[in-house]
């Protein structure tokens, strides 16, 4: 993989008359894990989309290697970013194996010829998503944890050096969310690829991630090792809630622990009795 990198610059986003997003700027690291964390409507997923050229920005720009995103060829972009959205429509009777199969159209040309090198792109993204028994099923009979698993596999065959993905482990009991995260590792480690993931779970997120975003506001809050980024103050900041920060005894990061009323009203009667 070649060092390319991705960044936001003076970036404002939104919808309609809606702006989420406003002056940010936001470098992401290269050939790492970024997990981007923050309440709801924070500006977590539409931060992704604006860096993936799903939604155009209304001032400021995405780069892509020093270039403008909106400048990119369709084709070569698509060499280089791979997207998951938050809720991929899924095309009508389209098979498992049909549909990662199109993770390799952005490596052909218009009279392109299918090769052994994409047979082998597709098999090992099954393979790697546990999703190899299920190339001839219809992607409309799958659970949704199954389609999300063969939404992953197409965005593993494209075989970018960036990787974007909004909540990928979304309808995922928690066994399949460790194997997601555990695979995007592996991606990680072995190719170099620079993976940007929007996680609801701060302590996956702070587990997996190198670095972490925290969004506020439509504006990082706090960016950073998980080491410089979770702490009490941050999500009382962020989340608008008190928590206790302990060291996760497996992977010796930060982990959070919420307190809800009903226990901060026990822990302040045993002060007091």
């Amino acid at each position: 993989m070649t060092d390319t990198r991705l960044e936001a610059r003076n970036l404002s986003a939104g919808y309609g008359k809606n702006l989420v997003l406003e002056e940010l700027d936001l470098e992401v690291p290269t050939g790492q894990i970024t997990a981007i964390v923050g309440a709801n409507a924070c500006g977590k997923s539409t931060l992704l989309k604006a860096m993936s050229r799903l939604i155009a920005p209304r001032n400021g720009e995405v780069v892509l290697d020093g270039q403008a995103i909106h400048r990119v060829p369709t084709r070569e972009l698509a060499r280089k970013l791979g997207v998951l959205p938050q809720s991929p429509v899924t095309p009508e009777g389209i098979t498992v194996a049909d549909l990662v199969s199109r993770g390799r159209h952005p490596h052909h040309g218009l009279f392109a010829r299918w090769t052994s090198a994409d047979d082998e792109a597709v098999a090992a993204a099954l393979e790697a998503t546990q999703t190899l028994a299920l190339s001839d099923r219809p992607l409309d009979e799958l659970s949704g944890g199954q389609r999300q698993r063969v939404w992953i596999a197409m965005a593993l065959a494209q075989e970018t050096e960036i990787l974007l993905l909004d909540e990928p482990t979304t309808f995922l009991d928690i066994n399949h969310q460790v194997e997601v995260l555990d695979l995007l590792t592996d991606l990680n480690r072995s190719r170099g690829t620079t993976i940007v993931m929007v996680l609801h779970d701060l302590n996956l997120a702070a587990r997996y991630a190198d670095h972490l975003v925290a969004m506020l506001a439509g504006r990082p809050h706090l960016t950073g090792r998980p080491e410089e980024v979770l702490s009490e103050a941050m999500v009382r900041d962020v989340f608008g809630i008190e928590s206790r920060i302990m060291t996760d005894p497996t992977s010796q990061r930060p982990m959070m622990l919420p307190i809800g009323r009903h226990h901060a009203r026990a822990q302040q009667s045993s002060i007091g009795a």
